[in-house]
């Protein structure tokens, strides 16, 4: 079995408070790869970027002074354009997820793990780095043409970040 996990693909990412033309470019692209991994049974997991009210007070709202991602508004759902009901979402309050890793590593038969979505550059490499450090042995992929970045050179620079990580891409 294999697992794709769909880093962040909200509303706020796409065209919300932090959107980019680049992630509104990749959406078909992610909701066609979630429909391959569906229709060979295999398991798609999603993370939802997930922060409270007081976001501008966090060491990461001070560095990033955009509220983004509060839960239970419009720009904190996962787009609906990707969304498949029956899969697992995990809430993250921070880049990455040790959550994730644990409940991919929790699945049996993992035989590779791929990730697409937002932002290559923040939550993708992030994610990617953790996964890789809880199943080293277990093949971590990312697809660059279902991923986008704070800005092209950032999401270039990301990718090339993690193959150097054995990470393929």
């Amino acid at each position: 079995m294999r697992v794709l996990a769909v880093i962040d693909m909200q509303n706020d990412f796409i065209d919300g408070a932090l959107g980019t033309k680049e992630a509104v470019q990749i959406v078909e692209s992610v909701r066609a790869k979630i429909e391959q991994y569906l229709e060979r049974g295999d398991v798609v997991v999603y993370t939802r970027d997930t922060h409270a009210e007081n976001y501008l007070d966090t060491q990461e709202g001070r560095k990033l002074p955009v509220k983004h991602c509060i839960r239970g508004t419009e720009g904190w759902e996962i787009s609906e354009k990707v969304f498949r009901e029956g899969c697992r979402v995990i809430d993250k309050p921070s880049f990455g997820s040790f959550e994730l890793a644990d409940y991919v590593g929790s699945l049996e038969n993992v035989e590779g793990i791929e990730l697409i979505g937002l932002c290559t550059d923040i939550c993708v490499i992030s994610n990617a780095m953790i996964l890789k450090a809880r199943l080293p042995e277990v093949p971590i992929a990312v697809d660059g043409a279902c991923c986008a970045g704070v800005t092209p050179q950032s999401h270039a620079n990301a990718l090339e970040a993690m193959k150097m990580c054995q990470i393929e891409v």
